[in-house]
């Protein structure tokens, strides 16, 4: 097995999840021999810095992909329809954080601490890395199911305004300034809505309020976040017979997803028991002191890698049910990280 270290090209090094790509390269431990980073032509020629280099950023091109080991792509879903078969094609694995892939069946959907060995069965090519919303809990649960054995699961998400990109966290600025001088607003219907004017990305304020809707409509009134949690976590665990009702719901947070999550399993579970098995869990922190007043907030939790989990509970009425609360940084774990760390383990197969 030769022992040279894999050429990695990073596209869509200039966006947002690009740029916690390249500080999450720079700090975690090295196995990749070149790194080149890839963008768009207007943003060709740039120079970011990764691993304590400058790189010059070349543009999207199919020669850019010559020599290449693994491909990273965090681009939109169009992008990644067009560019990761042609990686493919002049020899690298894909590694695509779009939402292109994701049902594929020819496509393996991967988290690292829970179904690696997936990796290795990509006939595509190409490897999918899930949903935010899903990555932020699913860690957790896959521990537990491996544990207990899931059989029903009831999600409520709070999802922070990052997930919308650029244009959420703008505008749950803007709002909040616009709301934070006036004490008087959110005592009558439509107050807030009338000052803050300008909704961005959402369908009501996100300043001052919750709204009950992410994604797109989908059948029975569904939205796509929501059958992105039930679809992908079915994927993930190999647990087809998965019952998943979700909730997805927008916060005024600018990173960091959280999830309620009631979890009924094939036999009676005890909440000591479980939170022993999650603190021993790859990828997740145990934070669960209420009389202590301690859980995860998203506010302490973003920018951090793991899960965190807490409020951890039998249900009163039923001994098989936990009852949790997760937060997960959506831009890191949810996104950049679990990419990053799915690219690591093809990697080994360069490695041995």
């Amino acid at each position: 097995m030769s022992t040279r270290l894999p050429t990695l090209a990073v596209v869509g090094a200039t966006g947002a999840v690009g740029s916690v790509m390249l500080d999450i390269l720079s700090t975690r431990e090295n196995v990749w021999g070149e790194i080149r980073l890839v963008a768009s032509p207007r943003s060709a020629g740039k120079r970011l810095t990764v691993r304590g280099e400058e790189v010059e950023v070349q543009p999207l091109s199919p020669e850019v992909f010559d020599g290449v080991d693994v491909a990273m792509f965090d681009v939109p879903d169009e992008v990644s329809k067009e560019w990761a078969p042609v990686a493919v094609e002049r020899g690298a694995v894909a590694v695509d954080n779009s939402g292109a892939y994701r049902m594929d069946a020819g496509v393996p959907l991967v988290v690292p601490e829970v179904n690696a060995a997936q990796t290795r069965d990509r006939p595509k090519g190409i490897v999918s890395n899930p949903n935010c919303t899903t990555l932020s809990m699913i860690v957790a649960l896959g521990a537990l199911h491996g544990a207990y054995g899931l059989t029903d699961l009831v999600v409520a998400s709070y999802q922070a305004a990052s997930g919308s990109g650029q244009e959420g966290i703008d505008t749950l600025h803007d709002q909040t300034e616009k709301v934070a001088t006036d004490r008087t607003l959110g005592s009558r219907a439509g107050d807030v809505r009338a000052a803050v004017g300008d909704l961005g990305p959402y369908p009501a304020p996100l300043a001052l309020n919750v709204v009950p809707w992410a994604g797109s409509l989908k059948e029975d009134g569904h939205s796509s976040e929501e059958m992105k949690v039930r679809n992908e976590s079915r994927k993930i665990l190999g647990h087809s017979e998965l019952r998943v009702s979700a909730t997805c719901v927008r916060v005024p947070v600018v990173t960091t997803h959280s999830l309620a999550v009631h979890a009924t399993f094939d036999r009676e579970v005890r909440a000591g028991e479980a939170r022993e098995l999650l603190a021993s869990a790859p990828g997740v922190v145990v934070q669960d002191d209420p009389a202590g007043s301690e859980f995860p907030t998203p506010i302490d939790v973003v920018g951090t890698d793991p899960t965190w989990v807490g409020r951890i509970r039998r249900s009163v009425d039923d001994p098989r049910s936990l009852d949790l609360f997760l937060c997960g940084d959506n831009l890191r774990k949810g996104a950049a990280l679990n990419t990053a760390q799915i690219a690591e383990v093809i990697a080994g197969e360069f490695t041995g």
